[in-house]
């Protein structure tokens, strides 16, 4: 097309478009305006609503400030006078020991095994001792040549003592003799002086008074040798007595000998007793190391393994160790009563008392070890089984008693959550006693009349108030 025609086409008079092919310009406007209502009724429709939430979640925001939150609370309760005490404890036999042999040997029979009943002295095993056996046969050889070298002295002596009596009588002798020629003596020396002054006179003749003084020697010199043989027999009674005090010192040291002997075969005898194992005590056997032919060393040092024969306990009176803890211990006394319960008999309770205490508490656990005698004449309780202590005791001072879901635990130990009388909350710090499941008791840091607030939530904030509804606490018993 060229510039001309363009020209004329561009110039062209609306007059000679078709009316259905104009546009007018009031139909723009009213489409324009219709456009703007449509689009307005749609927003009107799509914002109001949010509108309308928005102020009922701002209504109900600004109820919720003034509301305040409701709890339930509880006042704690005294516990009972009385109160039972449960304790755990492993049942032991009243006497448990092992049984050692004190001759070695080899073992000949054996008469017991696991689970029999014995009594005291009844033979366990025979064990053979053939070098204890020669032992004892030795110390009564010995003990029967002590006893012929005391017999021999006890003869020894009796012989010197009759030396002795014999040498007594020969002194006595002597010296009666010895006192008779004194007098002889003295009568020749009083005869040859009256004669020797007759014979100065001339009144007798000369060989008269010689004769008379000769008699006089002769009395002097029987004297000299009677004090002789006087001394003679006094040196032999010394040396008699001296025989029979020697012999006495002799016959102590055969009776000391024999004495020793004796002692010595009464220890082999014990020794050689020792092969024959007896029960120390009535109970039942509750292990067993050995069988026939087995080498048996004596004594419990030993390395071997049959150092130890049976094992014994007596289940006749059975006993409880428990830890009692220091709160109670004040209700706990020597003859006291506790009941006995084990799980594998529920419908059997057995009976038992208090027989001692350690009298003193455990530095570790701050309890204190309590023994119980039970009796077992049936034999239905046995040493390892467990069982459950029951003690009834009076407590001068009843501990306060709260719910357990009044409790909160967290890093500052265990507390309770309080309202005080503003209806403000109050975090007050306790130490818990006893734990019965569903209560338990508080030892310290309660008042009686404080108000609790029951299952406590982690919102409830110090000092925050709180409306309250009180509920009514149940008895324990």
């Amino acid at each position: 097309m060229d510039t001309q025609e363009k020209h004329e086409t561009d110039n062209l008079d609306l007059n000679s478009v078709p009316k259905k092919a104009r546009k007018s310009p009031w139909s723009s406007i009213t489409i324009f305006a219709g456009s703007s209502f449509l689009v307005l009724g749609l927003l009107a429709l799509g914002i109001l609503p949010r509108v309308q939430r928005q102020s009922e979640l701002n209504a109900f925001a600004k109820s919720a400030t003034v509301d305040l939150p409701t709890v339930n609370v509880i006042k704690p309760k005294l516990a009972a006078n009385t109160t039972e005490l449960v304790l755990p404890g492993s049942i032991q036999a009243n006497q448990e020991t092992t049984v050692y042999a004190r001759s070695s040997g080899y073992l000949r029979q054996r008469f017991a095994d696991i689970g029999d009943r014995v009594h005291t002295g009844e033979f366990l095993a025979l064990i053979d001792t053939p070098e204890a056996d020669q032992d004892v046969q030795q110390a009564r050889a010995e003990l029967a040549k002590a006893e012929a070298n005391l017999a021999q002295a006890h003869a020894d002596l009796a012989q010197k003592q009759s030396n002795f009596s014999q040498a007594k009588a020969n002194l006595k002798a002597k010296q009666a003799e010895l006192t008779q020629a004194q007098a002889n003596l003295k009568l020749a020396n009083k005869t040859w002086q009256r004669w020797q002054a007759l014979n100065q006179q001339g009144a007798v003749a000369l060989q008269d008074a010689d004769e008379r003084q000769t008699a006089y020697s002769a009395s002097q010199a029987n004297v000299d040798s009677l004090i002789s043989s006087v001394r003679s027999e006094q040196d032999n009674v010394n040396t008699a007595l001296a025989g029979i005090d020697s012999q006495k010192a002799s016959i102590d040291a055969f009776v000391a000998s024999v004495g020793a002997s004796k002692a010595n075969l009464q220890r082999l005898s014990v020794l050689q007793s020792f092969k024959r194992v007896v029960a120390p005590f009535p109970g039942v056997i509750t292990a067993r190391n050995v069988d026939t032919g087995a080498l048996i060393s004596a004594g419990s040092n030993s390395n071997s393994a049959n150092a130890w024969l049976f094992k014994i306990a007596q289940t006749g009176t059975l006993r409880i160790r428990i830890n009692v803890p220091q709160a109670f211990i004040q209700s706990i006394h020597q003859g006291q009563t506790a009941l006995l319960h084990v799980r594998e008999l529920p419908t059997k309770t057995f009976t038992g008392k208090i027989v001692r205490t350690a009298d003193s508490l455990d530095p570790n656990s701050n309890t204190l070890v309590t023994e119980i005698q039970v009796q077992n004449s049936g034999n239905i309780l046995r040493p390892g089984m467990y069982a459950e202590v029951t003690f009834k005791t009076n407590r001068a001072n009843p501990p306060l008693l709260v719910p357990a879901n009044t409790l909160v635990i967290n890093a500052d130990g265990t507390q309770v959550v309080t309202v005080t009388p503003e209806h403000k909350i109050q975090y007050q710090k306790i130490e818990v006693g006893r734990d019965y499941g569903t209560e338990v008791e508080i030892i310290s840091g309660l008042n009686p009349n404080v108000m609790l607030i029951t299952n406590p939530t982690n919102d409830l904030q110090e000092g925050g108030r709180v409306d309250v509804i009180a509920m009514k606490s149940k008895n324990h018993s």
